[in-house]
């Protein structure tokens, strides 16, 4: 890794924990954006409860990709960019396309599943689901023993670290919860809960380690939209993440600052909140409220 202004070395932990006998090889990771906690404190969990620790096969755990954004506390590295849109890097590229460079050259081929734990950015607080497109059946179907409350269906973006697992022919997970430089207890343990789920389906832990079996299956969601803002204000939700609304429902209000204009948002469909803007300030066409179109 580059260093700092100062001269002082940056190193980006890599633990990892092989076992005797051969088995899967399960990269889990974290803060990919450097402001993402929740994705750093699953990990960082799984390695205090020595749930990192197989009795077949090899975890491979980075709690922190994103080292120079968590220093900050911002999303992007030092150069401005997104490490999440320069897979799978270049040798000689800008900073953090390096570093994608030797993520996805060093690390990627010895690897078979990939766990990779986000949050949601801008003020946005995620519900606790998964991101996985049903054309990659192994994904898919390693998504449902992980058991998020909700399964997304979604198609790969260029240049993520998803794509580039996708291309490389890996099975992956991404989980989204919570919000930016926050730490949620339930958005962790939901995320904690399904990585365990997942490595005791590839029998990978030892009998010590405890198995929470869900109470329900994921929602499955093929489709959502984002509802934005008709008008600028304040914005004050009425609705939480994870909740099923009717078409037409109240979910909010924008209002000036005058005490003058009080504006109704409603539902345009009936469908479930994956998402919900907290920031209390909104222009016309901010995204106030992802909902999912069809839940089953």
């Amino acid at each position: 890794m580059a260093k700092l202004y100062t001269s002082t070395s940056i190193e980006v932990p890599v633990i990892i924990n092989r076992s005797k006998k051969a088995g899967p090889v399960v990269l889990v990771t974290g803060g990919i954006h450097g402001d993402e906690i929740n994705g750093i404190e699953v990990v960082r969990q799984l390695i205090s409860k020595k749930i990192n620790k197989p009795v077949i096969g090899t975890i491979i755990a980075i709690p922190v990709l994103n080292v120079f954004g968590f220093l900050s506390g911002k999303r992007e590295f030092p150069d401005g960019r997104d490490l999440n849109r320069v897979f799978p890097g270049t040798k000689s590229g800008a900073l953090a396309s390096r570093f994608a460079y030797q993520v996805s050259s060093e690390i990627l081929p010895h690897v078979d599943i990939i766990l990779d734990f986000h949050t949601g950015g801008a003020q946005r607080f995620n519900a606790p689901h998964l991101r996985v497109s049903q054309l990659e059946v192994n994904s898919w179907n390693l998504a449902k023993v992980f058991n998020a409350p909700f399964l997304m269906h979604g198609n790969n973006i260029k240049k993520t670290f998803r794509a580039t697992c996708s291309d490389l022919g890996k099975t992956y997970l991404l989980f989204e919860g919570g919000m930016s430089n926050r730490s949620d207890k339930e958005v962790v343990a939901t995320a904690v809960n399904g990585a365990i789920r997942v490595l005791e389906h590839l029998k990978m832990l030892g009998p010590d380690i405890p198995v929470e079996l869900p109470k329900e299956d994921s929602i499955i969601v093929t489709d959502s939209m984002w509802i934005r803002a008709k008008y600028s204000g304040l914005l004050h939700p009425k609705v939480t993440t994870g909740k099923r609304v009717e078409k037409d429902e109240f979910i909010a209000i924008i209002t000036d600052p005058y005490g003058e204009l009080r504006y109704k948002v409603k539902s345009p469909h009936t469908g479930y909140i994956i998402n919900v803007n907290h920031s209390p300030l909104v222009y016309q066409g901010d995204a106030i409220f992802h909902i999912s179109k069809h839940g089953e």
